[in-house]
């Protein structure tokens, strides 16, 4: 069974930082693209960034120059460094293993942690 573990999330005040780590496990192939999910409260669940087992990466813009995604492909890691935080980045963050940069059927997602940055 694949499963995605994330770690890191928490309470942070403005302008400090947080590095959320995911580790999939249970599965022998390589996720082609592996990313960071978020859904604040009322809001949809929306990109905050990815990145291809090429090293090709994708940012939203409300975190560009924030937030930097790292991975080690060979164990299905993957990183979310995160700088300079905002109260609008409050929310459930969510790891996403699979095939493309579109969301699929077959993905696999994290639990989800939290991020709360206190104004």
């Amino acid at each position: 069974q694949v499963q995605l573990v994330e770690s890191g999330g928490g309470l942070v005040q403005a302008g400090g930082s947080l590095r959320l780590s995911c580790a999939a496990s249970g599965t022998i192939f390589v996720m082609n693209v592996m990313g960071w999910y978020r859904q604040a409260p009322g809001k949809q669940r929306e990109l905050v960034a990815g990145i291809t087992t090429g090293g090709s990466t994708k940012y939203a813009d409300a975190v560009k120059g924030r937030f930097t995604i790292s991975r080690v492909t060979a164990k299905n890691t993957v990183y979310l460094q995160m700088n300079s935080l905002k109260s609008e980045d409050t929310a459930v963050y969510y790891c996403k293993g699979g095939l493309s940069w579109t969301v699929q059927k077959s993905d696999y997602w994290g639990q989800g942690t939290q991020v709360t940055v206190s104004s």
